[in-house]
């Protein structure tokens, strides 16, 4: 297990405060990406539960803005897109990857907290960053 993965696997743990989907991609990497912890859990904060609307998953969002914060470019871009489409039959929003959950008898913390850390991997995987 790479770092910002057992980092990300800590914080999704806290309760006390919460952590998002999009601060629980976006936290681990906030040294990396030229902010501190907290900076990067304020930055994220709107972002979880797809924009607090539905909207592209806070783990996808997340990794954007860690994508971006880093400067990578289009190939990584799509290297993590496509890796997040592939696993989810190509559904990149919230709304629909839980009623996807819900329709497959899963639980929504857990699938929640697997996107997050598929997501992480994903970025380390790309980033070389194990």
């Amino acid at each position: 297990m790479g770092k910002y993965l057992e980092r990300s696997k800590e914080v999704r743990a806290c309760t006390d405060p919460h952590y998002n989907c999009a601060q629980g991609v976006f936290v681990p990497f906030a040294e990396v990406c030229g902010v501190d912890e907290k900076k990067a859990f304020d930055i994220a904060a709107h972002f979880g539960a797809g924009m607090k609307c539905g909207s592209v998953c806070g783990a996808i969002t997340g990794g954007l803005m860690v994508l971006g914060a880093i400067g990578a470019g289009q190939d990584q871009y799509k290297a993590f897109m496509d890796g997040m489409r592939a696993n989810h039959e190509g559904c990149i929003d919230c709304f629909d990857l839980l009623k996807m959950m819900k329709e497959k008898g899963e639980d929504k913390a857990t699938h929640c907290n697997n996107m997050v850390f598929e997501a992480v991997a994903l970025l380390e995987d790309i980033l070389n960053m194990k």
